[in-house]
């Protein structure tokens, strides 16, 4: 178990950071380039809300080494509860960075 929880912590770290920083947009699910208006955004949010789920990973793989498994249920429902939130976050903010100008606006 100690290898899988240090491999899901590296795996979203590094994705973050190759979101974030090194701007592979293609890492992004359902990224479609000729719908984005600012790229740079748009990297900036996505990899920074992916290295927040990271986070917290870490603070779940952490309190695994620490605690008895009776005491685990309470971080695991709060960890799945931030991972919704979060990624519902993402799916709705990313809106803003796509161009208006392929959508149909009407008021």
């Amino acid at each position: 178990m100690t290898e899988h929880a240090l491999s899901a912590i590296g795996a979203g770290i590094f994705v973050g950071i190759l979101i974030k920083y090194v701007g592979m947009m293609d890492l992004i699910a359902g990224y479609d380039p000729e719908k984005v208006a600012d790229e740079e955004g748009l990297a900036d949010f996505i990899g920074t809300n992916s290295l927040y789920v990271a986070v917290l990973t870490v603070c779940v793989g952490i309190l695994e080494f620490q605690s008895s498994p009776a005491n685990s249920e309470w971080y695991w429902f709060v960890f799945v509860i931030a991972v919704v939130a979060i990624a519902v976050r993402m799916i709705r903010g990313a809106r803003r960075y796509e161009s208006t100008s392929g959508r149909n606006d009407t008021i």
